[in-house]
């Protein structure tokens, strides 16, 4: 064979190579089980995974290739379909759900085509190390405190924590790419592999090196994981199987003292004591408020200490990682009220999940220091809310259904938008009508999309239909509310006759509060405006109005430089 026909024969291979990975479907298989065991080296930084996992086919048609991809730190070595090892390939790629800002790829050739609704079960092998990286946000220009803040996963002698697929890839995932310079890219990637492992089951085992000072705590989930020791005197931890429903996998390995109290469980380092017990305290302070709100505790609201204080807090589910080193009382009632939300209330969907636990946030700061402080918070959320809501950025109208709080993956929308649902349901129907949806509730009848709207609107006597069509079951966007005209007249009885018309020029409906002010006072009433709409009041005021002011921030919308109106002279 002439050289020029070898490279020829080579290039074709190649191309075809290529020609087949572009043509991976990388989702077609979700993992439905892993039953893994963990050799962990914290001198050496050092992960080795053996164990089995399921493929389900998620796909319409018969698969012969399957995609799992690790954390680009770490390299596959081992393959086996029932106890027959298979051909696959690796390549690294590019992806920012990986804190290394990469993956490494396994194209595995299984060996027969699993039909659609098909399993199989595979067993692997893979190591390397989890050092601290924030590779993925400081090549999109993230100041380095900031990446390292937020990036915070490793493997270490003085602490090891590593969370799942969006931070660190220590276990076996399969998605699309996910690019944090494209807008919502990694949420939207993200939020499918959460929901197509909603139902997954974990299983861990962890056998390890012990370098701390102590017998470490191994918490898996926050749940502690139970100790045994081999004949040959090694430790080996048995961590409780759990359904990941839409949690991130998190293990964290640390010289944990414990505070015990009846509704939360505090894990904190040496040296915090003091923290760990004002954040305890905070927690027992406000159980009784947010019971009143959702319920009873399910379990126990569990927090974990982080040891650098600069550290981003995560939680999923009802565990909290942050540090304790604060021992400011504002930030713990708030992180308390948040994990004593996702502790008494349950649901598998994100909008009611993440929304209440930020909704009850809110309520907190109200409670404890009033309407205007709970609003300031939520104004937090208005940045980031008004960017992805921007008119300019949303979506055609055929996809506002999957990009509505029922189907969303971002997590801008599924935390912040639906906190402001719900502030804005409470204000339309009242807070003994909600607290009685929040008490109809059941997760396992939560079957479509309309439950929780059915629960609500049965508590009230007033249309809402038009609120959850803009709001919950579409992205409508956000309204822009504008007084187009306030003409005001002197009565008979020396008051005054406030005739406002409100224009909202946004593409979403709400029932906003207004507020008309006047020498030694002030007056609100709220009004309806749906979308592209106007809408008509009229305010009886003792002195002649001066000002009016539309929206006290309990209503997000896309332009708040033209919610004050300077009302005229009365007319004579």
């Amino acid at each position: 064979m002439t050289p020029w026909f070898k490279s020829l024969s080579f290039l074709c291979v190649l191309c075809a190579s290529v020609v087949n990975v572009l043509a991976l479907d990388r989702e077609a298989f979700s993992i439905t089980s892993y039953d893994l065991t963990l050799q962990i080296e914290p001198e050496q930084h050092r992960l080795g995974v053996r164990g089995k996992i399921t493929l389900h086919n998620d796909s319409s048609i018969a698969q012969k290739i399957a995609v799992l991809q690790i954390s680009s730190s770490l390299d596959w070595r081992s393959v086996k379909a029932g106890d027959k090892a298979v051909q696959f390939v690796t390549q690294p790629y590019t992806s920012d759900i990986d804190h290394t800002g990469g993956l490494s790829e396994a194209i595995i050739t299984l060996p027969q085509a699993i039909p659609p609704g098909g399993t199989i079960e595979l067993e692997i092998g893979y190591e390397g190390v989890i050092l601290r990286d924030a590779t993925r946000l400081t090549r999109i220009d993230t100041p380095e405190d900031a990446a390292n803040s937020t990036d915070w996963d490793q493997i270490d002698t003085k602490f090891t924590a590593v969370r799942g697929a969006g931070y660190v890839a220590w276990y076996p995932i399969a998605t699309e790419v996910a690019n944090l310079s494209e807008g919502n890219s990694l949420f939207e990637v993200l939020g499918r592999w959460k929901i197509r492992e909603a139902g997954s089951k974990m299983h861990l085992h962890v056998a390890m090196s012990v370098a701390f000072r102590t017998m470490p705590q191994i918490v898996f989930n926050g749940t502690n994981c139970m100790l045994t020791m081999t004949e040959r005197m090694e430790a080996v931890w048995d961590c409780v199987p759990q359904l990941l429903r839409l949690d991130v996998p998190t293990l964290v390995i640390a010289d944990y003292q414990d505070l015990e109290r009846p509704a939360v469980e505090v894990r904190y380092l040496p040296g915090h004591d003091a923290a760990a017990t004002d954040f305890a305290d905070a927690s027992d302070k406000i159980v009784p408020f947010i019971t009143d709100w959702f319920g009873n505790p399910r379990e126990k609201a569990k927090t974990a200490d982080l040891p650098d204080p600069k550290a981003a807090a995560f939680e999923s589910g009802a565990l909290l990682l942050t540090p304790l080193a604060s021992d400011d009382s504002k930030i713990a009632g708030l992180a308390a009220a948040h994990q004593l939300t996702h502790a008494a209330f349950l649901s598998f969907r994100p909008w009611i999940e993440e929304g209440l636990a930020h909704f009850a946030q809110a309520l907190y700061l109200e409670h404890e220091k009033g309407r205007p402080a709970a609003l300031d918070y939520m104004g937090l959320h208005r940045f980031a809310l008004g960017e992805i809501e921007n008119p300019s950025a949303m979506p055609r109208s055929e996809d506002e259904v999957n990009h509505s709080l029922v189907n969303t993956t971002s997590e801008e929308l599924y935390r912040s938008k639906a906190m402001y649902v719900w502030w804005m349901l409470r204000d339309i129907i009242g807070e003994p009508a909600l607290k009685k949806a929040f008490a109809a509730y059941r997760p396992e009848q939560d079957k479509d999309a309309s439950y929780m709207p059915r629960l609500i609107a049965a508590q009230t006597q007033r249309d809402l239909a038009w609120f959850f069509d803009d709001w919950v079951y579409r992205d409508r966007g956000l309204p822009d509310f504008k007084v187009e005209s306030a003409f005001s007249s002197k009565t008979p009885t020396g008051s005054f006759l406030l005739t406002i018309t409100l224009d909202n020029l946004g593409t979403a409906g709400a029932e906003v509060p207004v507020v008309v002010k006047f020498n030694g006072g002030e007056v609100m009433r709220r009004m309806e405006v749906r979308a592209k709409n106007k809408a008509v009041t009229r305010v009886e005021v003792p002195a002649a109005p001066q000002e009016i002011v539309v929206n006290d921030g309990s209503v997000p919308e896309h332009n708040v430089a033209n919610n004050v109106f300077k009302v005229a002279p009365a007319e004579k």
